[in-house]
């Protein structure tokens, strides 16, 4: 991800799913939403995707209304439609029907075209005692390079 600036990205995920695979989308947005992800007014932590008539939509990713926008401003709350190939969109729904994967969302970032992406990934909850395993490894790893 060397020519793409990082926003945001989701720490929540990797703690709560352990991920399979991972896909970049691109985010079907309005003017004053990309506004708004430019001044960094955007919480996607307890976001979602859905599969909707073979179509992708993100669910509860909040981008805060942009200040200068008067009358033309968006609905902060709104369902927005991921940008995927047909082949993409396809074994992402074979996975989530057949596996029980979810769809989580784990960065947002700006492509070095300016476009607005997101990378999602096709996780599987992780069980209390994987999480206590995660942490106890964070500790020792810590721990190592305080001592070098």
């Amino acid at each position: 991800m060397n020519s793409h600036n990082l926003i945001f990205k989701n720490r929540k995920a990797s703690f709560n799913y352990s991920f399979s695979d991972k896909y970049i989308a691109g985010v079907v947005l309005k003017g004053s939403e990309i506004k708004s992800i430019k001044d960094q007014s955007v919480d996607f932590s307890n976001s979602y995707c859905i599969l909707k008539h073979n179509e992708i939509f993100i669910i509860g990713m909040k981008i805060k209304e942009y200040k200068f926008a008067n009358l033309n401003n968006h609905d902060p709350d709104r369902d927005r439609k991921l940008l995927l190939n047909r082949n993409e969109i396809n074994q992402i729904k074979k996975k989530v029907s057949e596996k029980k994967f979810s769809i989580i969302p784990t960065k947002l970032f700006m492509s070095s075209r300016g476009l607005v992406k997101i990378e999602i990934g096709l996780g599987k909850g992780k069980k209390e005692y994987d999480k206590r395993e995660d942490i106890k490894q964070r500790d020792i790893d810590r721990k190592l390079r305080e001592n070098i």
